[in-house]
């Protein structure tokens, strides 16, 4: 795999397992990402993204409206807004799980006209299979795929490791933690081996202990593997701690009001100072998209 060159310089124990065990050497036969920066190639284009819904009474309601927006290769993206603006939405097109009114979903420059494997989808409520282990979970979408048993067994070990469950594979998911839930959906959603990983909330309802440290863990993943992000949150601060850019959507219909560049160093922590202030600029240009849908729900009085 090629690592992501922004991470190159990472400390090591950044790299290392959470228990301090070392990183497991691997002979796995990985497919490789495309490179597309070099040519100056998005990995994910968004042009004149607008989509509407037929309400009961009969109406159309406006959701999203002209999304214009490229994510580059390799590129952890984080989009903010109120309830409603429709982040989550917009990952379901990107995904193609359902199509725009108007506009394209272009990945490496080709139209998303429905689902894809080179896009995987984690949603807040992971979705992983009761009934299976954790081994056969993580190896479910190598299977649809008509993946050799061999090769997924090999690449089933690799990404446990890479999310350290190893000796959690033959568990099922009523055993595991959520954070540890949370491992499985990603390492399965690594196992079949997208280029873009689209992630609605993912550590919502999570502890705050146990949200640190898998966002950790989802950089340690990201910087290795050199996959691009697209995560949704409400936690504005989480956005600025894990992100290379933040765009905050207004409230209904959902536009990109902002775009904001973190430059900040890497690693970086909540508690940071920096981390702080730039998560304050954010939020103050955010009152204001939340102070609207508080109006629209509940009047002016709602926001005195």
């Amino acid at each position: 795999m090629t690592p992501n060159p922004a991470f190159q310089s990472l400390p090591e124990e950044l790299h290392s397992p959470i228990l301090g065990r070392k990183k497991p050497a691997t002979r796995v036969a990985v497919l490789p990402l495309r490179q597309n920066g070099a040519n100056g190639i998005p990995k994910v284009s968004l042009k004149g993204i607008s989509l509407s819904y037929k309400t009961n009474d009969g109406s159309q309601l406006l959701a999203l409206d002209d999304i214009n927006l490229q994510v580059n290769p390799g590129e952890f993206l984080c989009i903010v807004g109120p309830s409603g603006c429709g982040k989550s939405t917009l990952l379901h097109l990107i995904a193609g799980l359902q199509p725009a009114t108007s506009g394209k979903v272009l990945v490496d420059s080709k139209t998303v006209d429905g689902p894809g494997t080179d896009r995987i989808l984690i949603f807040q409520e992971l979705g992983l299979f009761p009934w299976l282990t954790v081994a056969k979970n993580v190896e479910f979408g190598m299977k649809m795929k008509g993946v050799a048993k061999a090769e997924r067994r090999e690449k089933t070990e690799y990404y446990l490791r890479l999310v350290h469950l190893s000796q959690f594979k033959d568990s099922y998911t009523h055993q595991l933690s959520g954070g540890m839930r949370q491992r499985v959906a990603l390492a399965r959603a690594l196992a079949t081996e997208p280029d873009v990983l689209l992630m609605d909330e993912p550590f919502a309802a999570l502890d705050a202990q146990t949200r640190d440290l898998l966002h950790d863990e989802l950089e340690r993943i990201w910087a290795e593997t050199g996959r691009t992000i697209i995560f949704v949150t409400h936690n504005v601060r989480e956005a600025v701690r894990l992100g290379d850019r933040v765009v905050l959507f207004t409230f209904r219909p959902g536009r990109i009001k902002s775009e904001f560049l973190i430059d900040l160093p890497r690693p970086r922590h909540l508690e940071d100072v920096t981390v702080a202030k730039r998560a304050g600029e954010i939020l103050d240009e955010l009152r204001e998209e939340i102070n609207k849908s508080l109006e629209e729900q509940y009047g002016h009085e709602a926001v005195r």
